[in-house]
């Protein structure tokens, strides 16, 4: 059961639109075929940023098949999260018949288990799963540190592949990167830049929502080593992930996204919409970034890449 996928590169998150309290089918179909072309490596289908744990299995499901179907036959990874492991296995091998790439698993959330403990959840979900799995290791949201001798011995397990890493410990990711066993995908956006250029395969970054294509670019500048091409793109980024955090996530990239006309800005309770301060900020930066200097910037850069 060891894994041959490959999670290198940019992986979008995806918001999942809402519509009168109800997945907006056709805005997300609009907002897949909209990121699809612009240098992705895949899809994340209801992770934290798809407001997953507001939707039922049904919803689920259903949001998952809207986004096959548009998603022109690019890799799917689905989040999976909970806190009762019989269920959380069961929920995994029902996706079996599901074609994924991954599913991206969390620590369980709230009951803060030991060491002993999450190696046993990780592990019974990954011998569970069809496909590999992808740690996703996020405290702030579910309670529960993976140390870093945790994290290493779940790197044998053949079916575990990848760490969304979320951790907010330098130190462990340097001894996940040098282990080499499973891939890091940056999950903190600002830390792309840095973790790519230590050897990161990537990110799953909510931010690429907007600039898609400069996001890509980045990383694939930086796996190639062209450190200066990468500098030059990324900046102004960093300004601009840290306005879609300043309110909780979601809320800011969707308020931006509806601004663009791909959907409403609706979030499920108790999640609020981002305010009209924070937008407009954001439209400044996204524009300021989309000027045409800018625009012929990252034109350049891509064909050097």
């Amino acid at each position: 059961m060891a894994s041959t996928v490959d999670f290198s590169g940019l992986w979008i998150p995806l918001v999942t639109p809402f519509r009168d309290d109800a997945v907006d089918h056709p805005a997300l179909a609009t907002l897949v075929k909209h990121l699809a072309p612009k240098g992705v490596a895949g899809f994340v289908v209801c992770g934290s940023t798809g407001e997953a744990a507001a939707l039922s299995e049904a919803e689920q499901l259903d949001v998952l098949e809207t986004v096959r179907r548009n998603a022109s036959e690019l890799p799917l990874i689905m989040g999976v999260s909970g806190y009762h492991l019989p269920k959380t296995v069961a929920w995994v091998e029902a996706l079996a018949h599901e074609s994924l790439a991954g599913v991206l698993v969390s620590a369980p959330c709230y009951i803060r288990p030991s060491q002993a403990g999450l190696v046993h959840w990780f592990e019974a979900i990954a011998q569970a799963s069809a496909v590999p799995l992808v740690v996703y290791d996020i405290p702030y949201r579910t309670g529960a540190v993976l140390l870093r001798e945790t994290l290493l011995r779940l790197a044998a397990h053949p079916n575990i592949a990848a760490v969304k890493d979320c951790g907010g410990d330098p130190a462990k990711t340097a001894a996940v990167l040098a282990d080499t066993r499973l891939q890091v995908l940056s999950g903190e956006d600002l830390q792309i830049f840095s973790a790519v250029a230590q050897g990161g395969a990537g990110a799953i970054a909510a931010s690429a929502h907007v600039h898609t294509e400069r996001f890509a670019a980045v990383i694939k500048l930086l796996t190639r080593g062209d450190l200066a091409s990468a500098r030059a793109l990324w900046s102004g980024l960093p300004e601009l992930v840290e306005a879609l955090f300043a309110e909780p996530n979601p809320g800011p990239v969707k308020a931006l996204l509806a601004h663009q006309g791909l959907m409403h800005k609706q979030l499920r309770r108790p999640m609020t919409e981002a305010s009209a301060e924070l937008l407009d900020r954001l439209v400044r930066l996204h524009d300021e970034m989309g000027r045409p200097t800018a625009d012929q910037s990252l034109v350049a850069v891509q064909q050097r890449a």
